[in-house]
């Protein structure tokens, strides 16, 4: 008895632009989370669209919301380009056409904080933009 086997052929160049958006997506979380662990307020605000929103979580506080332009301000004291513990890593990212979600870990193992982001992008004048950040505390483990 033959066995039938069926061949799903993707086009070559579905491919290359799936990767190359991947890469351009996963380079706007990476400049979230390299400027926020080098305290470099202009690379965080790099990596979203001006008006986005960020909703955080802060001790004694449902829910904090900042502009992109306020949550790079956090980092304005600290010295520019030097590790301040922050440990970041993206987790998953999704993406359809010109909208992406994705989910990072940030530990701050110095303060005993564990966050996890998730993030709304949107392709903008062809470059990925964080367009909503929402995070949550965890527990550390």
């Amino acid at each position: 008895m033959k066995k039938l086997y069926t061949l799903l052929l993707i086009p070559f160049s579905m491919i290359c632009s799936a990767q190359s958006e991947m890469e351009e997506i996963q380079e706007t979380l990476l400049s979230y989370i390299k400027g926020s662990s080098y305290s470099d307020p202009e690379m965080i605000q790099a990596a979203f669209y001006e008006n986005a929103d960020l909703f955080l979580s802060k001790k004694d506080q449902e829910i904090w919301v900042l502009s992109p332009k306020e949550y790079a301000a956090l980092f304005e004291n600290r010295t520019k380009g030097e590790f301040n513990g922050r440990e970041g890593k993206i987790l998953t990212i999704d993406f359809a056409n010109t909208i992406a979600s994705a989910k990072a870990e940030i530990k701050i193992p110095s303060r005993n904080l564990h966050f996890v982001d998730i993030f709304l992008l949107k392709k903008l004048s062809g470059k990925w933009k964080i367009i909503s950040k929402a995070a949550t505390q965890l527990p550390m483990e």
